[in-house]
């Protein structure tokens, strides 16, 4: 029975992520892994390859960090998880308040789902409004029922949670402005991405946070991707705006589960015990949120990227693989088919047929054969430990891949395209 067999037979879905999912590789892909060790990462059978998922985007460090490791065990060794408040909650609360300016209050959880639930929670009951507004472009912010029931995927729920959910088009303000016209104090907030592979126009971010200022609503910023990447105050710092409540995850623990809600202390405390005869917000309440390990790795995982100046790293390699990549494209006169873009802190390849239309197919083609040649990537997530050598031979298997590329687009894919075609997550059927 292989692997994959097994894991659909006791796991649904394979996987406890769908972006882990069979659907998600081409099928000369490993099927599971068995340990990864700085960018790199292991099958069963030993073949090893250099990782650009890294754990979902949450390894920025690298894997098996032996610093960060100790720092886990010591916290492991302390108790890990207490009756009361740790001495290692408190500090770490601390460092992400005196480290993020919008901080002015904290609350630990140990996956973004819940803390991007809480902070939609948090706007409704700090404004007393039910309409919550997102981006269309931006694909996911919880598997919650305020989300899901809005996308594609909305099987089991009830379609009056979904309907409370308002979209909008990112980099488009009039379509923000028009819900806003539409629901005039009705908005409770908007929550949204800085940015991912687009980048905001000049003074977009601003002027969404200027209409909900305007208008009193919260203004919600998702830095799941952004933060610890981008810049190592967020997203935020990097286009210099001031969210009302800020949601963190992924990169900020090296991989551990860690997530957090920060913001405004008038809004945050809306969670608080201590006033006297004041309607109780229950913000979150998690038994392993403040687990002692993964604040360990927090805080350790923030000594190194200050310490190694590691999203200086990012920025750097990125721009060197972008301006690699691109120019292989570019040389085989595929450029317009095949390209990186984005940030270089998170970039992001593109894959068009001749016609000019985004191609899964070609996806698929090039993740098969940057796999053939040891590289593991379903897209573009930097570490620390992606060096030199392992842009080198990046860059190799990228001009062997891109040779293929522009041969399946002159020829036919179906002449080299060895596997079922990789689907979007967000799809209402299987």
């Amino acid at each position: 029975m292989s692997y994959s067999s097994r894991l659909h037979d006791v796991i649904p879905g394979g996987a406890h992520t769908y972006s882990r999912g069979d659907d998600q590789f081409p099928e000369n892909a490993p099927q599971i892994l068995v340990k990864g060790k700085g960018c790199r990462v292991w099958d069963p059978e030993g073949n090893s390859f250099i990782d650009y998922g890294m754990g979902l985007r949450s390894v920025n460090i690298g894997y098996g960090n032996e610093e960060i490791a100790e720092k886990v065990y010591e916290e492991i060794l302390k108790g890990n998880n207490l009756t009361r408040a740790s001495v290692t909650e408190l500090d770490a609360a601390e460092l992400l308040r005196d480290l993020i300016p919008s901080a002015e209050m904290v609350k630990f959880a140990k996956h973004g789902s819940t803390v991007t639930s809480a902070a939609v929670k948090l706007a409704r009951a700090f404004t007393g409004r039910k309409y919550i507004a997102v981006p269309v472009e931006h694909p996911f912010f919880s598997f919650d029922d305020w989300f899901i029931g809005s996308t594609v995927v909305s099987r089991g729920v009830p379609s009056e949670i979904g309907q409370l959910t308002l979209q909008f088009h990112y980099n488009d303000f009039p379509s923000l402005q028009l819900l806003f016209d539409k629901y005039p104090g009705q908005i409770a907030g908007v929550i949204m991405e800085a940015t991912n592979a687009t980048a905001p126009a000049a003074g977009y971010l601003h002027q969404v946070q200027d209409i909900c200022r305007k208008n009193g609503s919260l203004f919600i910023i998702d830095e799941m991707i952004t933060g610890f990447r981008w810049h190592l105050q967020g997203a935020q710092a990097y286009f210099d705006i001031e969210p009302d409540l800020s949601t963190f995850g992924k990169a900020m623990a090296n991989g551990f589960a860690l997530a957090a809600l920060t913001g405004k202390k008038e809004i945050m405390d809306q969670g608080n015990i201590l006033q006297e005869g004041a309607e109780r917000v229950f913000l979150t309440s998690t038994t392993h949120g403040a687990e002692m390990s993964a604040l360990g790795a927090f805080i350790k995982t923030v000594e190194i990227l200050k310490r190694d100046s590691v999203v200086d790293h990012f920025w750097r390699y990125g721009k060197q693989l972008m301006d690699g990549m691109n120019s292989l494209a570019k040389e085989m006169g595929i450029g317009s088919q095949f390209y990186l873009e984005g940030f270089p802190c998170s970039p992001a390849y593109v894959t068009k047929d001749r016609e000019g239309k985004a191609s899964l197919a070609l996806r698929t083609l090039f993740s098969q054969e940057m796999i053939r040649k040891g590289i593991l990537m379903p897209y573009v997530a930097l570490s620390f430990s992606h060096t030199e050598s392992e842009l080198d031979q990046t860059l190799e298997a990228g001009r062997h891949a891109l040779t293929i590329y522009k041969k399946a687009l002159d020829e036919g894919i179906d002449k080299y395209l060895r596997s079922r075609v990789i689907k979007p997550v967000f799809r209402k059927y299987n």
